[in-house]
C-alpha cells in the first residue's frame, strides 16, 4: 500500500499517476477525506483524555482531603463513554482508509512507458535468433502427444482443464529445468528455500494478493487457506513483521514451487496446452534491499533471469511494461518473453518487478538507519516459470525426425541428450 503522509501531501500526483494506469481517482478523495475525519476524531480523543487525566487528579486531590468529588466523577463516566464513542469511529475510519488504500496500486517510476494494454510495451533487448529452415514446426501440444512426454488429456481427467501431465522423459527435463534454474541462482547469491504451498490470509494480505485478487485464488475452507499463486507469497512473508538489519541487505532468495491460479476473468484467451494453465512451477525469485539500491538490484535479477534462457540458448526479448499493463503492486516492470515457432509469437516466461516500499509497508519489513525507521524495498521475478519456456525450448529443439534436442546445459540433469 502507498504511504497515507504521501497521498495527504502529493494528492494530484497520485491522481495523476492513478489515471495513468487506466483507472479512476476517486479513492483518491475518499482517502482525503477518511483521513481528515481520522484526525479530528484523533485531535477529539486526545483533548477528552487530557481532560480525564487532570480532573482525575483533582478527584484523587479532593479525595485525600476529605471533599465529595461526586460530581466531578460522574463528569468523568460520561468523558470515558465519549471516549470510547470516538475511539470506536475512530477505529472505523482507520478500517475504511485501509480499505480504500487497497484501491490504489503502486505509483509508476518516470521510467515506465505510458501505455493502456501490452501492445504499449516497449521492446529494449532482444537476444538469440529464431528457429529456422524448411521445417514444419509442430506445436508443444502435438509433440507432446508424438513422443508421449505430456499428456493434458490426464490432467483434464485428474483435475480439470489447465492442470497438466508430464510423462516419462518429459517430467524428467521438466525437473531438470527447474534443478538447472536453482542451481545457477544459488550461484548468483539467492538462498534456497523450500516453503509451504498453502498460505494463510494474513501472508496473502502483506504480498497484495488479497482482497483484491481474491477471485483468481484458490482457497480452501473451512481453514481460510490460500493455495500460492506464486512463491513470491511465502517467501515475501519470511520477514512479515520484522525489523531487518541494514547491514545484510541485500537478502535475496530463490525457491521452486507449483503455482496455483484460477484466472477467473482469462475465458476467451488462448488456452490450448502450457498457453493458459491453473497450475505451473516456478521459480521465484525475491530480493529484500534499500530504498537506493533497488532500481539496481533490479537490473541484476533481470539480468540473472535472461542468463537462464541464454544457457539454454532460447530466443527471447525483454519489454518495459506500460501503465496500464504493469502488475498491481509493481512500480516498474520488465517482461521477459520467448520465442514460439510453431505459434509464431511471443510468450511471457517471467516478470522482475520492483515493489518499491509498497508490499514491504503492508507487511511491515522495516529496517532502522540513523534513528529513523525505513520500510525496505522488496523485488520478486520469476526465474523462470517453466510451462511457457517449456513450449519454446521443445518447439526450438525440434529436429525434422520429430525428436527434441535436448541444450547441453541441461545434459547432467537429465541423463540423456534427445528425446524420442
Amino acid at each position: 500500500m502507498l504511504d497515507i503522509k504521501l497521498i495527504r501531501e502529493n494528492p494530484e500526483l497520485i491522481r495523476q499517476k492513478l489515471v495513468i494506469r487506466g483507472m479512476k481517482s476517486d479513492s483518491v478523495e475518499k482517502i482525503l477525506e477518511l483521513d481528515k475525519q481520522r484526525r479530528d476524531y484523533i485531535g477529539e480523543v486526545e483533548k477528552l483524555k487530557s481532560l480525564r487525566n487532570t480532573v482525575s487528579q483533582e478527584i484523587a486531590k479532593m479525595k485525600k482531603e476529605g471533599a465529595n468529588a461526586d460530581s466531578k466523577i460522574a463528569d468523568m463516566k460520561k468523558v470515558s463513554d465519549d471516549i470510547k464513542a470516538i475511539d470506536e469511529k475512530l477505529a472505523l475510519a482507520e478500517k475504511e482508509i485501509d480499505n480504500a488504500q487497497r484501491d490504489i496500486p503502486n505509483i509508476a517510476d518516470d521510467s515506465v512507458p505510458e501505455g493502456n494494454s501490452a501492445d504499449d510495451n516497449v521492446q529494449f533487448r532482444i537476444w538469440g535468433e529464431k528457429a529456422s529452415g524448411d521445417l514444419k514446426f509442430l506445436d508443444h501440444v502435438e509433440l507432446g502427444k508424438k513422443l508421449d512426454i505430456l499428456d493434458f488429456g490426464i490432467g483434464a481427467k485428474i483435475s480439470g482443464s489447465g492442470f497438466p501431465f508430464y510423462k516419462g522423459k518429459g517430467a524428467i527435463l521438466e525437473r531438470a529445468l527447474i534443478n538447472f534454474m536453482l542451481d545457477s541462482h544459488r550461484l548468483n547469491g539467492y538462498a534456497e528455500v523450500g516453503m509451504p504451498y498453502l498460505v494463510n490470509r494474513e501472508s496473502m494480505e502483506a504480498a497484495e494478493k488479497v482482497p483484491k485478487f481474491e477471485e483468481d485464488m484458490y482457497r480452501t475452507d473451512p481453514d481460510d487457506l490460500f493455495a500460492i499463486p506464486t512463491a513470491e507469497v511465502p517467501i515475501l512473508n519470511i520477514h512479515r513483521d520484522e525489523m531487518m538489519d541494514p547491514a545484510s541487505l541485500p537478502v535475496k532468495y530463490c525457491g521452486y514451487t507449483a503455482c496455483f491460479r484460477r484466472e477467473a476473468g482469462s475465458y476467451g484467451k488462448d488456452t490450448k496446452g502450457f498457453l493458459r494453465v491453473h497450475q505451473f512451477n516456478k521459480v521465484e525469485l525475491i530480493n529484500f534491499c534499500l530504498a537506493e539500491d533497488s532500481y539496481a538490484q533490479m537490473e541484476e535479477m533481470l539480468n540473472h533471469a535472461c542468463g537462464i534462457l541464454e544457457a539454454l540458448n532460447i530466443h527471447y526479448r525483454v519489454v518495459n511494461v506500460c501503465t496500464g499493463d504493469m502488475g498491481f503492486a509493481a512500480s516498474k516492470q520488465y517482461d521477459i518473453e520467448v520465442w514460439s515457432p510453431a505459434e509464431s509469437k511471443w510468450l511471457e516466461a517471467s516478470s522482475v518487478s520492483n515493489c518499491t516500499d509498497f508490499q514491504s509497508r503492508r507487511a511491515m519489513v522495516r529496517v532502522k538507519r540513523d534513528k529513523k525507521t525505513e520500510f525496505v524495498h522488496i523485488l520478486n521475478g520469476s526465474g523462470l516459470a517453466t510451462s511457457r519456456l517449456y513450449v519454446s525450448l521443445i518447439e526450438s529443439n525440434q529436429t525434422p525426425e520429430g525428436k527434441i534436442i535436448v541444450p547441453k546445459v541441461l545434459h547432467k540433469y537429465t541423463g540423456f541428450e534427445v528425446i524420442g
